[in-house]
Order: C-alpha cells, then sequence, then structure tokens
C-alpha cells in the first residue's frame, strides 16, 4: 500500500474511536498514524486470545470489528494466540482463580477459534502468531528477571486483585505474572497498539510500562466495551446463557437478538455493526418521538447480525420464521426430535431433554406458564407423557421447540 493509499489521519481515527471505551493516548495515536502515511510502514496491531473456550460470540465480535478497522486502513493486525498464557489462567474480572489449561485444550480450542474468526478478519491480512514462541525460550531466569521489574504494591491497584485480596479470596502467585507476561508479549512483537476489552485495561498499560522500561516506544491502549448480553444486565457469556454464537443458527441469531431490550439495541448496533453514527442519531430520535416503533429497529438490527454471519438468503428465512412462530403463533418449519425410552413427568422430560437445566428449574417454568405440549399449556409439572406414535411438540418459552418421542 502505497502512503497515497493511506487513509487521512482523521478519517482513520474517527473510525477507530467509534465504540472505544480507553485510548491512551489519542495524540500519540495520531503521531503514530501520521508516521505510517508518510514512511509507508503500517503500525502493528496486537490483540491477544487466550483459547479457554472453543466458541466464540458476539461479545469477541466487539474487538475483532475493531482489528478489523485496523485492517480496512491497511495495517498489520497480530491475533495473538495465549497458548502460554492460557496454560496460566488469566484472572481478569473473575473472585476467583481461573483454571489452567493444558496444551491439548489450547490447540482444541484454537482450531475452533480459526474456523470462526475468519467470519470478521480478513484472512489474506491477519498474522496468526503463538506467544509461546518468545515465553518458552525465555527460561525461569527470564521470568524472574521479568517479574523484578513491578512491584506487588502496583500489582494490587488490579481491581479484581484488591478485591478478592479484601475478601480473604486467595490468590495465586502464578496469578501475579499473568500481566507481566502478557506486557512481555508486546515487547516481542514491538507492538504500535494493543487492543482489548475494558477489563484488560490493567494489563494493556502494564505493557506499556514495560515498552518504555525496555527503551521502546509505547504502545498505544485503546479497549471495547463488555459487551451486554440478552438479558440486557450481565456481560454476554456462555456461562450466563445470555449469549448469541458465531456458530448459531441464523433463526437462534435472528430470534435471540430479537429478545433483547429495546435500551440494549442501540449500542448493538454502534459495536457490531457499521450504520453511521448519524443514522443512529436519527433512528433515536424517530423513537423518542414515537415515529419508529423500536421493534421495526430491532428488526434491522436482527438481519444485519444474522447477515453478517450466515448471509442474506439466510437472514430473510430467519426473518420469516420468526414473523411465522412469534408474530403468528406458528411453530418452526424444523425442530429437533429427540427419542426417549420412558415416560417422564413434564419436569423430568424438560430437564433431560435440557430443555430446562433441572427439575427445579423446569417446575417453576411450568408454574409460569411458560411451556406447552402440542399447543395446550401445561399447569402440572407432575403430569406424566404417555408414549405414542408420533411426537410431542413441546414449547418453552417464546423460542424453544423440541419434538419428543417418547416409545413405548
Amino acid at each position: 500500500m502505497s502512503a497515497a493509499q493511506f487513509a487521512p489521519v482523521e478519517e482513520q481515527l474517527d473510525r477507530l474511536k467509534r465504540g472505544a471505551v480507553d485510548l491512551i493516548d489519542e495524540a500519540q495515536l495520531a503521531s503514530k498514524l501520521e508516521r505510517s502515511r508518510e514512511t509507508n510502514i503500517p503500525l502493528t496491531i496486537k490483540t491477544g486470545f487466550d483459547p479457554s473456550t472453543p466458541d466464540l460470540h458476539l461479545g469477541h465480535v466487539v474487538l475483532l470489528r475493531k482489528m478489523r478497522h485496523f485492517q480496512e486502513f491497511g495495517h498489520r493486525v497480530i491475533f495473538l494466540i495465549g497458548d502460554f498464557t492460557a496454560m496460566i489462567g488469566d484472572p481478569t474480572g473473575k473472585k476467583t482463580t481461573r483454571p489452567q489449561l493444558t496444551r491439548e485444550q489450547v490447540e482444541e480450542n484454537f482450531q475452533s477459534y480459526e474456523k470462526q474468526v475468519f467470519q470478521v478478519l480478513d484472512r489474506e491480512s491477519t498474522i496468526i502468531d503463538y506467544n509461546s514462541r518468545w515465553l518458552s525460550q525465555l527460561g525461569s531466569q527470564g521470568i524472574v528477571q521479568l517479574a523484578g521489574r513491578y512491584t506487588l504494591a502496583r500489582m494490587m491497584e488490579r481491581d479484581d486483585f484488591r478485591s478478592r485480596f479484601a475478601e480473604n479470596q486467595p490468590i495465586s502467585l502464578h496469578e501475579l505474572l499473568y500481566p507481566l507476561i502478557q506486557g512481555y508479549d508486546s515487547i516481542a512483537l514491538k507492538a504500535d497498539v494493543e487492543l482489548g476489552g475494558h477489563d484488560q485495561i490493567f494489563n494493556l498499560l502494564v505493557g506499556r510500562d514495560l515498552m518504555k522500561e525496555e527503551g521502546l516506544e509505547p504502545q498505544v491502549v485503546l479497549t471495547v466495551p463488555l459487551l451486554v448480553g440478552t438479558d440486557g444486565v450481565n456481560k454476554m457469556s456462555k456461562s450466563l446463557g445470555n449469549h448469541i454464537g458465531i456458530d448459531d443458527s441464523p433463526s437462534e441469531i435472528y430470534g435471540k437478538t430479537m429478545s433483547i431490550p429495546d435500551t440494549l439495541m442501540w449500542d448493538w448496533f454502534l459495536l457490531l455493526t457499521d450504520t453511521p453514527s448519524d443514522d443512529l442519531d436519527r433512528y433515536r430520535s424517530e423513537v423518542e418521538a414515537g415515529e419508529r416503533h423500536p421493534k421495526s429497529l430491532k428488526q434491522e438490527l436482527a438481519h444485519l447480525l444474522t447477515s453478517t454471519f450466515k448471509g442474506d438468503a439466510a437472514a430473510d428465512r430467519a426473518a420469516s420464521e420468526f414473523e411465522k412462530v412469534f408474530a403468528s403463533g406458528g411453530i418452526p418449519e424444523k425442530i429437533e426430535t429427540v427419542e426417549v425410552s420412558q415416560s417422564l413427568t413434564l419436569s423430568a422430560l424438560l430437564a433431560a431433554t435440557r430443555l430446562a437445566a433441572s427439575r427445579k428449574e423446569a417446575e417453576r417454568l411450568v408454574k409460569q406458564g411458560a411451556v406447552s405440549v402440542d399447543g395446550q399449556k401445561q399447569e402440572d409439572g407432575f403430569l406424566t407423557l404417555p408414549a405414542k406414535e408420533v411426537p410431542y411438540v413441546v414449547k418453552v418459552g417464546k423460542r424453544r421447540f423440541l419434538k419428543v418421542l417418547i416409545s413405548a
């Protein structure tokens, strides 16, 4: 890419700052971008991912999109696999020590990552690296020397360490090494910018400090917010069940997006789509003035997200099915069928088929009137469904359907 092809600095800054929480510091980033234009040398953008789980969701997409923005401006984006640090366990935002992963778990999870990330990132211009490449060579002496660069008092400035210490929760010594090792990655890669979630701000600033001590130009730190999940309350998380996975079906992506609170869709538009900010301001004004119903905007958001990961045709089908099932009271054309070999109470059946997390949860759902069988709302969790030749259609809540064949 020639210097003339690099976008003007102000244009780059406007795009890169969209939806960002922390930018430390903007003047330095502007200077780096200007130098990049003048020298025709792209910036090195580092983003670390610990493959602690095999699946990515829309919360990860916020960060991946910011990486893609840098790529679109011609910069060098490094998708850094924390295979070494994953075996330490990053405690960020946790009240307890995060489990350490085995080498086999790391490799398995990354193989799953690789299939998903290129739905957002440009494969050809993404550099994949592993921090074990330099950290494994650091050795025990190098680790001790690295630990000598930071005091315990400075490390205890981290919110999660400080709160756990105050609550007499255990903090393992290896956890204190994590920010230092992540910071050393920035030295090894000579990063110009490091991206991360807002909960990573302490670790990213440690990298900035270590680079200064090493005599390198310190990295700019840019963080993005933690996406609130479909419940409208908590950070998106698979463990909380409030997530939308990149690998979810089109109907799941569309339907789950339609379920979010109206107030949440503004952040989702900002962080997960390229909808211009001026359009978002206009949409908000129209909703506030009663000129546009929030549902129509949520439909637009759901279609955009489904189309991004599954294509326009799949998004169209998902939208049509949603209207059929939820607006017209129909049922989906394709419903999974499971077979059970014995008659069970309704609560036991819901738990056995994972329509509910437990029998207690199933009983609560039945009492709330959230369960129907063959279109009839059920009120008795102890009802036993007899065996029959055709499957029952069981519905839980607004979006979960399952055909259950009970064999004699």
